[in-house]
């Protein structure tokens, strides 16, 4: 259990790695969610690296956000292997309906550590675009996280 008091955190018991990174990104959530944060690419980035970078499977995942673009949910909605991982635009769809966002930032992570982007990457993510168009949702990011991330909306 992480407790805050005075600006100081208190873990309760000894933790993982992996653990102490997730409650640093939920720190970092914490930190964003009652302001207009994640258009910014590198406070998206921040957060991502803390949540995936440690998988070593891939692991597709989506923030969901509001008209104003406050963090509603984080999910990870697809887990792969080493090398690839199967996304489903339904799914997609169907996470960002039950939430009711406006808007979303994909992400997923590299094992390997290198975060350029793929051939794949690059399909998926107008796939996934398109299909949210349909149904007025504005897609902000895709985030590449491995050793560094690499933002889609950052390279045009």
């Amino acid at each position: 259990m992480l407790t805050k008091t005075n600006q100081v955190y208190s873990l309760g018991k000894p933790m993982t790695e992996h653990q102490i990174l997730e409650r640093a990104a939920e720190i970092i959530a914490t930190k964003f969610i009652s302001r207009d944060a994640f258009t910014d690419a590198k406070a998206s980035k921040e957060y991502l690296t803390f949540k995936l970078a440690n998988y070593e499977k891939k692991v597709f995942a989506v923030m969901l956000l509001n008209t104003q673009h406050p963090l509603i949910e984080y999910r990870e909605l697809f887990f792969g292997t080493i090398d690839s991982a199967s996304i489903h635009p339904c799914e997609v769809v169907k996470a960002v309906l039950e939430a009711n966002a406006s808007a979303v930032i994909f992400a997923h992570n590299h094992p390997s550590g290198i975060a350029e982007p793929s051939d794949a990457d690059k399909r998926i993510t107008t796939r996934l675009t398109d299909a949210l168009g349909l149904i007025d949702v504005r897609v902000l990011d895709h985030i590449v996280v491995g050793k560094n991330s690499v933002s889609f909306a950052e390279r045009g």
